[in-house]
């Protein structure tokens, strides 16, 4: 069985170490940024994530106080004025032409770097963004983050909207935090052919249900009032649940 939380949606910047963010170039609010920055210990802007980031403040002195540990991409989409800003503030920025790698493909690099270096247990991380904008960049996240299941723990995306990540195989529990997890849900069969599945907590259950791009998929579930998730699958599925609103979140400080 293995268990799944949306703590870090909580900006508690002492109940959730061993994350790390990883910023993507996607629009997000300040409120969803605030809650995810805080709830990380390392983070680090996929390229063009950098101007998202930059934009975020419209003085330096706020700006100076949301420094990322690092930016990485092939640098092709950050301003030559937001490379000079956190250059200045000695954040480090590393260009990697490999055109066979995407951005957020070489941060999560940058991260396994710095487990391996730190000999740490390995982070869990937050990508925030990657469920909005272009398709053909939303498949690659989908289908990177299929792929990684095999060798992380924890890869979670999330947009103001929604938040969603990869259940492998297997029993899930997944404590539902009503704060701030909207009612509607789904269970996405992404990269396979079939799979059979099984839950609690929904209110529309299902029994060794067969779930399929062919066939069943079960999209606009709910959530059940104060109940938690369990989830039977036999195949690699996505599973993806709405956010409330959190504009409301207190002002940047």
């Amino acid at each position: 069985m293995t268990s799944w939380n949306v703590n870090f949606l909580q900006g508690n910047k002492h109940g959730n170490l061993g994350h790390a963010l990883i910023i993507l170039n996607q629009p997000f609010s300040a409120a969803l940024f605030h809650r995810v920055w805080l709830s990380c210990e390392w983070r680090c802007c996929a390229d063009g994530g950098a101007n998202r980031l930059y934009d975020l403040f419209e003085g330096d002195e706020l700006r100076s106080h949301y420094l990322p540990h690092l930016i990485k991409g092939d640098l092709d989409s950050i301003r030559p004025d937001v490379q000079e800003y956190y250059r200045s503030h000695g954040v480090p920025i590393i260009q990697d032409n490999d055109q066979d790698s995407t951005d957020l493909m070489k941060c999560l690099s940058a991260i396994h770097d710095k487990e391996q270096a730190g000999a740490s247990e390995q982070l869990k991380v937050i990508l925030l963004g990657g469920l909005a904008g272009r398709l053909d960049q939303t498949i690659h996240l989908l289908s990177y983050l299929h792929k990684l299941r095999k060798t992380r723990k924890s890869v979670v995306a999330v947009t103001d909207d929604n938040v969603g990540w990869v259940l492998d195989s297997g029993e899930h529990f997944i404590e539902i935090d009503h704060d701030v997890l909207g009612q509607t849900c789904g269970l996405l069969p992404v990269g396979i052919n079939s799979t059979k599945l099984s839950t609690t907590g929904l209110r529309w259950n299902l029994t060794d249900q067969v779930s399929s791009f062919d066939g069943l998929i079960s999209t606009s579930n709910h959530l059940l009032p104060g109940e938690n998730v369990w989830i039977k699958t036999s195949e690699p599925i996505w599973w993806t649940v709405e956010l409330k609103d959190i504009t409301t979140i207190s002002q940047m400080v």
